[in-house]
């Protein structure tokens, strides 16, 4: 790789959110519940490739976590990128399935490996990190919906503060088909914990499965977000392509199985991209899959690049979060006008009232975010983000970060909180980002970070 020149950013889009983002993946263990029928048997990390970056990278390691963190971390210096605010996801299948004793020893790990430091034990680990050179800022669990609500203390005492649930589709019949192990009503009921929980919740989401047809696939998309029992805060959309040495590859061959087109999924992904509401963030499009992985289906794995742009070509008012970030307005060098406004929206999801603040400018370009929610658990902020390039601690913002856009949006939510006469407000922060709470009148009380409100 060559070196980037003195002040430049190699590949700018990995930090260009805010924060930098490192994958630690788990040695292959295979699900309780055995395979999907669209799941590859490869003896790697379930769903996985022998040559999928990250499991290149893990496998090289032999999966241990701590080089896996220190290798990313010195990966991300090379290229020049602010290695300050640091987002932990933990890949590789349902980490929730492993043992209990593995799974707190490589959760410090990662700790451990962004300390420079072996602690004697994760809380130690932990509060050495509140004032690391690289600090968590949030952690990422991957798991199933049916693997989740039995370990939510568990996953706080980590500091983990999103769930990335694998859903794919809401509906029974299709998950029979194709032996995912779960039901929707586990989709819910882990939804439902999480948000009261205070944690952001991602749905992984397949269209194209075994037994689904595009119109079908939409208006499951749409039942997301008009039904309140789901309403997650980002999503992953994976379309089903036919991979080796899994159940659906001997479909595909026996001609009883089809995947979508390079266009049908492109005409597919354009309703869906119109559908989602401002409060989500479409994380990813498409999986990283090497193409001589793929036995049928599109093997364009930037095809998302290709789908904004049409959308962009036609002045397509998207509400999706990634496709307004300020990041990529300036990536794109596109002009972003300076004078900005709060906006609230406030919806009902999982039986409790969420309000969505954000930050914008009059052409709806994003700067930050918070998330609230207002239950019978009380009330408790599960994110707070300001976007643009990721900087470090205590570098001077210009537009984005560091410009006290985090302070305004913390100021604005206090309000609504105190005008429902709710006297004590709680942050699922992660362990990185403790300081800065207290430098807001927040204390550390169990996992959360909390403040009286006087009302």
């Amino acid at each position: 790789m060559l070196l980037p020149k003195p002040g430049e950013i190699r590949k700018p889009t990995k930090t260009i959110s805010g924060i930098t983002p490192i994958a630690v993946m788990l040695p292959p263990r295979k699900c309780d519940h055995g395979s999907c029928v669209y799941c590859p048997n490869l003896n790697v990390p379930q769903s996985y490739t022998p040559k999928s970056p990250v499991v290149m990278r893990a496998s090289k390691v032999n999966y241990d976590a701590f080089k896996q963190v220190k290798a990313r971390l010195e990966a991300f210096k090379a290229m020049n990128h602010p290695r300050d605010k640091i987002e932990l996801i933990i890949m590789g299948g349902t980490f929730l399935q492993y043992d209990k004793k593995f799974q707190y020893k490589f959760v410090k790990a990662c700790y451990d490996a962004l300390n420079n430091k072996i602690s004697k034990t994760l809380v130690d680990a932990q509060k050495l990190n509140e004032s690391s050179k690289h600090r968590c800022v949030a952690l990422c669990i991957e798991t199933r919906p049916d693997e989740c609500v039995q370990f939510i203390n568990r996953m706080k005492k980590w500091g983990a503060t999103r769930v990335e649930l694998g859903v794919q589709i809401v509906d029974d019949k299709i998950y029979k088909k194709v032996k995912r192990g779960h039901t929707v009503e586990d989709v819910v009921d882990a939804t439902k914990a999480l948000k009261n929980a205070g944690f952001k919740i991602g749905y992984h989401i397949m269209p194209g499965l075994l037994g689904s047809n595009m119109e079908k696939d939409l208006v499951l998309f749409k039942k997301l977000f008009s039904d309140s029992k789901f309403k997650p805060d980002q999503l992953k959309i994976y379309p089903c392509q036919v991979m080796p040495c899994s159940e659906l590859e001997r479909m595909y061959w026996k001609k009883q199985y089809n995947p979508y087109t390079k266009e049908q999924i492109s005409k597919l992904l354009i309703k869906m991209l119109k559908i989602i509401p401002r409060y989500c963030r479409v994380m990813r499009i498409m999986r990283e899959i090497p193409p001589e992985y793929i036995v049928a289906g599109t093997i364009k794995i930037d095809l998302r690049k290709d789908v904004e742009a049409e959308l962009r070509k036609k002045d397509s008012k998207l509400g999706e979060i990634r496709y307004r970030e300020i990041g990529f307005a300036m990536r794109d060098k596109r002009e972003v006008k300076t004078s900005l406004k709060l906006e609230v929206t406030k919806y009902k999801a999982s039986d409790g009232d969420e309000y969505f603040l954000e930050i914008v400018n009059e052409d709806d370009i994003l700067f930050g975010l918070l998330r609230l929610r207002i239950s019978k658990s009380g009330a408790i902020i599960r994110e707070i983000h300001v976007y643009g390039q990721a900087l470090k601690l205590g570098e001077v913002g210009k537009l984005g970060q560091h410009t006290g856009l985090g302070k305004w949006l913390m100021q604005e939510v206090e309000k609504i909180v105190k005008r429902n006469k709710i006297k004590k407000l709680s942050v699922i922060s992660g362990v990185g980002v403790r300081e800065y709470y207290r430098n807001l009148g927040y204390r550390l009380q169990g996992t959360y970070m909390v403040k009286n409100i006087k009302v």
